[in-house]
């Protein structure tokens, strides 16, 4: 037999070049749920990953970059579910939205770039972390981490934050107390705190320098996010 995804010779059950299976199961029910137990598998999935970046994110993130890549889940695929999850938090309880909020409705363009920000966190959340990345070099160039690496951390880091404001729009929404800007304050200490963690929990000047390239990276987002709006509106009108 010929392997259907890279054309190899196959004489066992899977590719010895790919790993393919020689034969795919038609996917029923059985595989929808087992896929879902994958995803949410203690030990290998989200609810794993959520467990060990809440506990010991500084060390679990450098095993991810060094190490081993399979005990968490993807960073992008994990900021964008938790994001997900946010959004959706949100909408179900009907609660104002407070992570990323512009007041401007006489500015056309950047309002209409703030709520395409608030319908795609997970696109947004990694965007931002660019400019958070930034930031973060500069605060540790001393440290051997390229920008790609920093970024990773962030999406990790930013995925948690992500469910933190989720847990508070939970809490809001059934108990109709003004949780958020609590929320807000709790998943900013906890991305200051995991990022510090991550390039050296001894060390309190790395908690202060993570809390201010946080807050930085935020601004820079906000204010170019505004200024290409209000470019794109200056332009148009001649």
């Amino acid at each position: 037999m010929i392997c259907k995804n890279c054309n190899a010779e196959l004489n066992s059950n899977f590719c010895p070049n790919c790993g393919q299976p020689a034969s795919l199961k038609r996917i029923d029910g059985h595989y929808i749920v087992h896929e879902i137990e994958h995803i949410l598998h203690f030990e290998r999935g989200i609810l794993f990953t959520v467990k060990e970046l809440i506990f010991n994110p500084g060390q679990n993130i450098r095993n991810y970059l060094s190490e081993n890549r399979s005990r968490l889940v993807r960073p992008i695929i994990f900021i964008i579910i938790t994001s997900l999850i946010y959004s959706l938090s949100i909408s179900f309880f009907h609660i104002e939205d407070q992570y990323v909020k512009f007041e401007g409705g006489e500015l056309r363009t950047p309002s209409k770039i703030f709520k395409w920000i608030q319908g795609h966190y997970g696109y947004a959340n990694i965007i931002m972390g660019i400019f958070i990345t930034l930031w973060l070099k500069l605060f540790f160039r001393k440290y051997n981490y390229n920008l790609f690496e920093i970024l990773i951390v962030l999406c990790f880091v930013m995925g948690i934050s992500m469910l933190i404001y989720s847990s508070f729009a939970l809490l809001q929404g059934l108990t109709k107390a003004k949780l958020m800007a609590i929320g807000g304050m709790v998943g900013l200490g906890y991305c200051s705190w995991a990022i510090g963690h991550f390039f050296g929990k001894d060390k309190v000047l790395n908690y202060i320098k993570a809390f201010f390239a946080y807050i930085l990276g935020m601004l820079t987002f906000v204010i170019l996010a505004i200024l290409s709006g209000f470019l794109f509106d200056l332009m148009t009108r001649h």
